[in-house]
């Protein structure tokens, strides 16, 4: 299933829209005409008597205009106002399914679709996920004030409730030239490479496409820390939190200095790749203000990701991989929304098991969400076809390239050092008594 983008019900009604606002537009100019019509045939009112040739025909012929006129004037109007109502009943439809999802209700056949993943994999799929997340009432409204409000609010992120910060050290460990394969699947690749490589690492590859170069940032999933949550590996447990409910801001600079490091310049195109957490961070970069005022982040690719949450700067484009029996993407409590710029791919393919993936769930695997993006490459969708394209834009077909790859580890504040009490107060306090 596919939503939003070009070929979306969002998108063409908002086309719709414009539509219906260019045939009032059209109505009006032809109101002002038939005014001009009508001053005329009123003109020629006294010479009604004078021979048919010069007077009767020609006042019949303006008549007759301004009837004509009337009747297409009409026509628009009426037509605009159907355009109207139609969009007021889609987002009537909307708001009713937004509140019954607000309030946990599901279809029958969600229901069995939930079963039968339940019986497949052993674990909830997303949309049980999604609709639990929405009856426990944190909802991608609350996530995106926790992640925006609270962030860059006029208090300030300290003073807002929001953790401070640690600081993320960065250092850059090789450069390699790769083969790159630059389709969404190619692009997954290089996630399950980085990952292969080490807990803690990203990845920045410069990619030649004709005269100009472009970047891409590859951002990992979570890897596990168990009980060791929250050490030196941004991307562990605690990344999960980092990511969904402070917008990256410990990460974000590191992306930064890493493009700077592997040759970045200001303006360059980028492209921000991420699966699971990865996702969520690399979504986060297409909102931060840091990142966009340096470069020109222009596609971000996710998969298994809960991002409904985050509002992307306008102007980037969005793919989504979603699959229906993975819950992960559930944890925010919302679909993803709907806009020309961000398009969303459900997919309900065969799960396969690749050893090393499935810690959430088979659904979750890495693997099958690249024979997701294989399928999105192959679509004849107007949607994917213009996302896909957008991407090429960007990257070219890909081919040989340079892959920067650094590690990242957390540091933490040092605990405050209690005050010493000073010995001569000590003193004094003591001769007084």
């Amino acid at each position: 299933m596919v939503r939003g983008g070009v070929g979306g019900i969002s998108f063409q009604l908002e086309e719709l829209t414009g539509g219906a606002e260019k045939l009032d537009q059209l109505a009006g100019k032809l109101s002002t005409v038939e005014v001009e019509v009508r001053r005329i045939w009123e003109d020629l009112i006294p010479f009604h008597d004078l021979p048919r040739w010069t007077g009767s025909v020609a006042l019949g012929a303006v008549g007759e205009s301004e009837r004509n006129l009337r009747a297409v004037r009409t026509e628009l109007e009426g037509i605009s106002g159907r355009v109207r109502a139609c969009r007021q009943e889609y987002e009537r439809a909307e708001f009713l399914a937004g509140a019954a999802r607000s309030m946990g209700l599901v279809s029958l056949e969600d229901i069995r679709n939930s079963w039968s993943n339940l019986m497949i994999t052993g674990r909830p799929d997303e949309k049980f996920a999604e609709t639990l997340v929405a009856r426990l009432g944190m909802e991608a409204s609350d996530i995106k004030r926790l992640t925006q409000q609270e962030r860059w609010g006029s208090k300030g992120p300290d003073k807002a409730g929001v953790p401070a910060p640690c600081p993320l050290v960065l250092r850059r460990e090789e450069t390699v030239r790769v083969d790159l394969d630059a389709s969404p699947a190619g692009l997954l690749e290089r996630i399950r490479r980085i990952d292969a490589r080490g807990a803690g690492f990203i990845e920045v590859i410069e990619v030649h496409n004709g005269a100009d170069n472009a970047f891409v940032v590859v951002i990992p999933g979570t890897q596990p820390a168990l009980l060791g949550a929250g050490g030196e590996n941004p991307f562990d447990e605690a990344g999960i939190a980092e990511a969904m409910f402070n917008g990256s801001r410990e990460l974000t600079p590191a992306v930064l200095q890493a493009l700077r490091e592997a040759g970045a310049e200001q303006g360059d195109p980028v492209v921000a790749v991420g699966y699971s957490q990865g996702g969520i961070h690399a979504v986060n970069l297409a909102a931060d203000p840091r990142l966009l005022s340096e470069y020109d982040l222009r596609y971000v690719l996710t998969a298994g990701s809960p991002v409904a949450g985050v509002d992307p700067a306008p102007g980037v484009q969005l793919l989504h991989l979603e699959h229906r029996a993975d819950w992960v993407p559930g944890g925010d409590g919302a679909p993803n929304p709907e806009t020309r710029d961000r398009i969303t791919v459900s997919t309900t393919n065969t799960l396969k098991t690749v050893e090393g993936e499935g810690g959430l769930g088979m659904g979750h695997g890495l693997a099958n969400y690249q024979d997701a993006a294989r399928r999105v490459s192959a679509s004849d969708d107007p949607s994917l076809v213009a996302s896909t394209g957008a991407l090429a834009a960007v990257l070219g077909a890909g081919g040989t390239a340079t892959a920067t790859r650094f590690s990242l580890a957390r540091t933490h504040p040092a605990a405050p050092v209690p005050a010493q009490p000073d010995p001569r107060r000590l003193e004094r306090g003591h001769a007084g008594r």
